[in-house]
């Protein structure tokens, strides 16, 4: 499934980094970063969860 995000929604809280830090990183300017775009099937219900749990609804799975 193909990951995004919408960066002028993102407030960058981190939420989605503490639940998949292998998928979403944080810079040291507290600007959000993908680490993969496509999600494999077996980590799909773990960026799922991120992805309900963002604040701004900035993350799309599709």
């Amino acid at each position: 499934m193909k990951l995004s995000f919408d960066p002028d929604l993102c407030e960058a809280n981190g939420i989605c980094v503490g639940i998949a830090p292998d998928v979403f990183e944080l810079d040291d300017d507290d600007q959000l970063h993908l680490l993969v775009t496509e999600v494999p099937a077996d980590r799909v219900p773990e960026v799922e969860d991120a992805v309900s749990q963002c604040p701004k609804a900035a993350l799309k799975l599709g």
